[in-house]
């Protein structure tokens, strides 16, 4: 990963969600979102219409997806390494894959209250190709970012962008692209919210993974963007690559995981696999850890199987809240901090480990250590898992 970005409700750019891992900083504060009225916590972060302005151009665009995504690819400098890799590669040949789980919903939410009273039509505002349709945002970064190649996104819930990790790597190997700007863009929306209320997943509180007293996720939104090319002669020694991916179906149940995490093992394995490595080799699990009874119970199963020696291993959605279709890239590039900063995180608002659960190595404040392997885990809503392991070349 030559260059890779984060914007989440812990700020703009990497070096806010670096600090905010080091110092255990949790940014999820009460919604007070748009219209809505629950009493829960969220992740938020700054994009209102007079905050984010689109180019005259990509006004089409416009909703709170896509201007989270140009705000996220005006950080760290991404734009500049893209420009860089576009000196070396042609722009036909650079792919565009992206995760989320509802693009601009929002914008057609809105649009449903300005119905016309006499044919029941939506305002000519709500443009549902350029907005909630879920390629929407690929289409998007594509225009931003100049580039002509294939492009996709994927929608698998909560493991939507660690899959086009997986995806990318496949056309990289089958020689169809150079390289690829890969992540994920999900932002707040009434669906997810008032949804996830009625499914009772919500907390009151900052969710706290692990906790003997958790009581349910919070919702977060953010933009994740990375590039990836081939690993050759020409990457430098102590880059950070993508050494094994690994993606399973559960095939067990609309919503529920499998309940001993078998999945979710699949997954792990067939990352490990790919990697190369055995499971004693990892140095840090950076866990889905959703904050759910059900979700924590069955990860703890699923990595207390594979994972013998139990590495050190958390999550940091109590500082994030759940990203959905952007977690799983987030996901990542917490787990690439972790190498860079020889830091395997803690979980900010965990405050007591259920030890109910299946015996693992759960931190709960930050340890330094030294790290060649981190795994990261990303397991979406009815059972689709992807794990995927991150490493120096050597």
């Amino acid at each position: 990963m030559p260059a890779f970005t984060a914007t989440s409700c812990l700020g703009n750019g990497v070096a806010s969600l670096r600090s905010s891992l080091l110092s255990q900083h949790t940014g999820l504060v009460p919604c007070k979102f748009e219209s809505v009225d629950l009493d829960t916590y969220v992740g938020i972060t700054n994009i209102t219409e007079d905050k984010v302005f689109l180019p005259a151009e990509l006004q089409g665009f416009d909703c709170r997806n896509n201007r989270l995504a140009y705000l996220g690819l005006q950080q760290d400098g991404f734009i500049d390494a893209l420009e860089k890799v576009k000196c070396h590669f042609d722009k036909t040949r650079i792919g565009v894959f992206l995760g989320t789980s509802t693009s601009g919903m929002l914008q057609t939410e809105k649009g449903y209250r300005e119905l016309d009273p006499q044919t029941g039509a939506l305002p000519s505002w709500v443009n549902y190709r350029y907005a909630q349709n879920t390629c929407s945002v690929a289409h998007f970064v594509r225009l931003v970012l100049g580039l002509c190649g294939p492009t996709a996104v994927v929608s698998t819930a909560c493991s939507s962008s660690a899959k086009v990790f997986a995806l990318a790597q496949r056309m990289l190997l089958l020689g169809a692209i150079d390289a690829a700007v890969i992540g994920g863009v999900d932002s707040l929306c009434l669906t997810t919210l008032y949804g996830f209320h009625s499914l009772q997943l919500l907390s009151q509180n900052p969710c706290k993974p692990y906790d003997s007293n958790r009581d349910g996720i919070s919702i977060g939104e953010a933009a994740i963007f990375a590039l990836l090319t081939r690993d050759d002669e020409h990457t430098p020694s102590g880059s950070l690559l993508i050494k094994g991916v690994g993606e399973s179906s559960d095939a067990y149940h609309m919503s529920s995981p499998h309940p001993e995490g078998l999945g979710a093992r699949q997954a792990m394995q067939l990352a490990l696999q790919q990697a190369g490595l055995a499971a004693s080799q990892i140095d840090y699990i950076h866990l889905h850890g959703t904050a759910t009874q059900n979700n924590d119970a069955i990860e703890s199963i699923a990595v207390s199987a594979v994972f013998e020696d139990k590495p050190p291993a958390s999550s940091t959605k109590g500082a994030t809240g759940h990203c959905l279709g952007a977690a799983g890239a987030l996901n990542v590039v917490i787990g690439a901090l972790a190498l860079q900063q020889q830091t395997a995180w803690g979980s900010p608002g965990t405050e007591k480990l259920d030890d109910t659960l299946s015996p693992i190595h759960y931190l709960m404040h930050n340890a330094a250590r030294p790290m060649s392997h981190v795994l990261s885990n990303s397991f979406g809503f009815g059972g689709s898992n992807c794990s995927i392991v991150l490493g120096f070349k050597d």
